[in-house]
């Protein structure tokens, strides 16, 4: 099993500690008939505990040589599709889905946007990510931290950090913890147009530095909003952003 040199290029650093692999499967606390899909289930450390707890488990990697490794397992429940998570059409899996996985470090902002994007579809995920990128998404505003991810994820999602994953857990063991995120989406964002949404979110945070009315001067003049434009971006709850940009929907 362990013959499987981790490639760089696909940013893999193996889970090895089985105390942490039961933790994140009593966190993800699977039943039976969940739809629960695997986002690059390697070399199936997660995989093999979540094959016994489930009629079927759906999992997508990329690299073609932990496929063979997976198919060896011979499992009946496992459907393995081969490819890249941020192609993939999640209208192919039974709904509503459970996302798990343990995110490469290299694409996990974009995965996180394609599940955004298919929230209607998920009841809930849990990811392993740097911990760095789980603090900036949990982070309140006001806080250093604070930045576009916290305000794109906490508009759409309830965002929890369950806990720390120390970087011996891994092999090749990481230069930086890792940690759980639990991401639920929220039964009613008020968020209605979100590329508008997210566009202004980018914007407002595209110069860290500035207030916002330099950040959005081409975008909104502090008449056309009920926020006060003389604060940087990181001062606003996310609730700020939504009136700005309903603020600025009713310009156009």
């Amino acid at each position: 099993m362990s013959n499987h040199k981790a490639r760089k290029r696909f940013g893999q650093n193996f889970l090895i500690d089985n105390r942490i692999i039961e933790q994140i499967v009593a966190t993800i606390a699977p039943k039976f008939d969940d739809n629960l899909l695997e986002i690059g289930p390697g070399q199936g450390a997660m995989t093999l505990p979540l094959l016994e707890r489930v009629k079927q488990l759906n999992v997508i990697e990329i690299d073609r040589d932990l496929i063979v490794m997976l198919n060896n397992l011979n499992k009946a429940n496992l459907v393995i599709h081969q490819g890249d998570a941020l192609k993939f059409d999640l209208n192919t899996l039974p709904t509503p889905i459970r996302v798990v996985g343990n995110l490469p470090y290299n694409i996990s902002s974009p995965i996180l946007f394609h599940l955004l994007e298919n929230r209607d579809k998920v009841v809930d995920m849990t990811f392993m990510l740097q911990k760095e990128v789980v603090q900036r998404m949990a982070a309140k505003h006001g806080s250093k931290i604070y930045g576009r991810l916290s305000v794109m994820m906490q508009a759409f999602f309830e965002v929890e950090l369950i806990f720390i994953v120390p970087p011996e857990s891994f092999d090749p063991a990481p230069k930086v913890d890792s940690a759980i995120v639990y991401l639920k989406p929220l039964t009613q964002s008020k968020v209605r147009n979100t590329s508008l949404f997210e566009k202004i979110v980018k914007t407002a945070f595209s110069q860290r530095r500035k207030t916002l009315r330099n950040c959005l001067k081409s975008l909104l003049s502090q008449e056309q909003t009920t926020i006060d434009l003389s604060q940087r971006a990181e001062m606003l709850a996310v609730e700020d952003f939504i009136t700005l940009t309903n603020d600025y929907e009713k310009q156009h």
